[in-house]
Formats: structure tokens, sequence, C-alpha cells
């Protein structure tokens, strides 16, 4: 029964984020050599009062001048993950105090992603937190790298058990608050939120099954399955039966990896394993015997 890491290369946010722009340039009237004028339009009128109200999207980041706004274009037009971050690095020192840097450090993440370079994104994701704390998309993947990584014979496995903690926390913290990735449409916007809830979830159940911690893994492992809006994942459902045969939850676990051989796709390792399991559990379900009766409740 092994936990399989992931690539994260066919992570359901790398697919999802394919189609949006995380580092969308702003449009030029986005340049202010000026301040603009407090109050340019006139207040609204006072709007009824309504049972709930959507939380506002950031404002996007603007640059300061003509030079700053092309170094960033010029920039986001890069592609791959090691040309993409040496942009973000040339921007960063041309443009110490911009707001742009973020973005471009964003999308060298995306590349890093779809190249499937745990290390880089580890290192990347860092540095985007460096410079925005809340960033729920970079909390979430150092979280998912780290926990795929962890490791019984790690000397800083205590520090990495805190940070994937930490982070998976202030990811769920951002995602509560509202989040909406520039490029994405109010759709988008909700399923890259479900998705990440869904990986902060699988963080959390795969810390809990390296610690041994099987009922707290198949709780994390089995929310990460029930967040709306998401594609089924074929490695959640592997270790949620993992999480359920170490308890011997085994007709439960047995549709659990049922589901994983159903989702899997063309990845080869995963096939492998979950149809090993899905076998051992096949034997093992038919023959849990089934609850006896308490001796007073016995039919007379």
């Amino acid at each position: 029964m092994s936990i399989l890491k992931k690539p994260l290369s066919i992570a359901p946010l790398a697919m999802i984020l394919c189609g949006i722009s995380l580092s969308a340039p702003p449009p030029a009237s986005a340049v202010n050599p000026a301040p603009a004028p407090k109050h340019a339009q006139p207040m609204p009128a006072a709007a009824p009062p309504q049972a709930q109200t959507p939380p506002q999207a950031k404002a996007l980041p603007q640059a300061k001048t003509k030079d700053e706004y092309k170094a960033y274009t010029d920039a986001a037009a890069v592609t791959g993950g090691a040309a993409m971050e040496k942009a973000a690095m040339d921007f960063a020192g041309r443009f110490p105090d911009s707001q742009l840097t973020v973005y471009l450090y964003s999308r060298a993440l995306h590349e890093y992603q779809n190249e499937n370079n745990p290390a880089k994104i580890l290192e990347t994701g860092r540095k985007i937190i460096t410079y925005d704390p809340d960033n729920a998309v970079a909390l979430v993947l150092t979280a998912t790298v780290l926990t795929d990584s962890l490791s019984e014979k790690d000397a800083d496995r205590p520090k990495k058990i805190s940070e994937i903690r930490e982070n998976c926390s202030r990811a769920q913290k951002s995602i509560a608050a509202g989040i909406s990735p520039p490029g994405a449409d109010p759709q988008q916007a909700k399923i890259v939120a479900s998705t990440l809830q869904s990986m902060v979830h699988s963080a959390l159940g795969i810390l809990a099954l390296k610690l041994s911690n099987d009922a707290e893994a198949e709780e994390h492992l089995k929310a990460a399955t029930q967040v709306e809006n998401i594609q089924p994942d074929a490695y959640v459902w592997y270790h949620l039966a993992l999480a359920m045969d170490h308890q011997k939850e085994y007709p439960q676990a047995l549709a659990a990896v049922n589901q994983a051989l159903r989702y899997v796709g063309s990845n080869a390792d995963l096939q492998k394993l979950a149809t090993g399991e899905r076998d051992r559990l096949a034997k093992l379900a038919p023959a849990t015997p089934p609850p006896q009766p308490e001796p007073d409740k016995l039919p007379h």
C-alpha cells in the first residue's frame, strides 16, 4: 500500500489555470503617471440591504510609468519556467517597488507546474508568498509539494509539517475571503476556489496519512472529493482507499479505489497501484463478517 507522489503537471489546478491568464497585463489606461482624482464619479444611491454580499475582488495592480508597463508586458510574454523566473527577477531588479512583480512570479509558478518541477514550484511559491502572504495558489501548491516530498528521513520534518499546516490554514482563510484570479470570469473563479479548497483537504489528508493518523486522513480526503465544481481526482480517491483500508473499512475502501480506477486516465503508476489495492480489497471485503447483535438484543 504505497503513498504515491502526484505529478503536479496534471493536477486539476494546472488544467484549470491553462485557460486563465495568471499575469494578465493591465490595460494601457492603468498606467498612472499622476494620481487619479478622488470621487471621480458621483456616489451611487444607497442600495437596499441584501442577505449576502459577495466578496469584492482586489483592485488590479497598476504600473506607475510607461517604462514599467512596457517592461512588464515584455516580461509577461516569456514562456518556460526558468526563462519566466529570470524575466521576473530582472523586472524586480529594475522596478523594486512595482506591484506587478508578483504576477510575473505567478506566471513562472504556473510554467513550473506545467513542467512538473516540484523543487522550483516550492522555491517560486515561497517567493510569491513573501510578496503576497495570502496568495492562495502559492500557498496550496507549496503545501502540496511539501506533503508529497515529506519523508520519515527528513532532517527538517517537523518544520515541513508546520509549514504545510500553516500554508493550508492561510489558504483556507484566503479562499473563504473570496479570490478572483486575473483573467477569470466569475464561473472560472468559482471553479478555481473549489479546486484550491479540494487541494487543501488533499494535502492535509495525505499529511495525516503519512503521520499514521488514518481517521483524520479519511476525513480530509473524503472532504476533498465532496467539494462542489471540481474535477474528480484519482489520486485523492486512491489515498482515501488507503486511509479506509488501514482502518479495516474494506467495503468502503474498495468503493473508493474503484473510483480511483474510474478516473485514473493514462497514468500507469497509479493504475498499477490502484489495481493491486483493488484486488487485495476484493478478497477482504466479502470476508468481513457482518456486525453481530448484542446478546441482550438476540431474538427469543
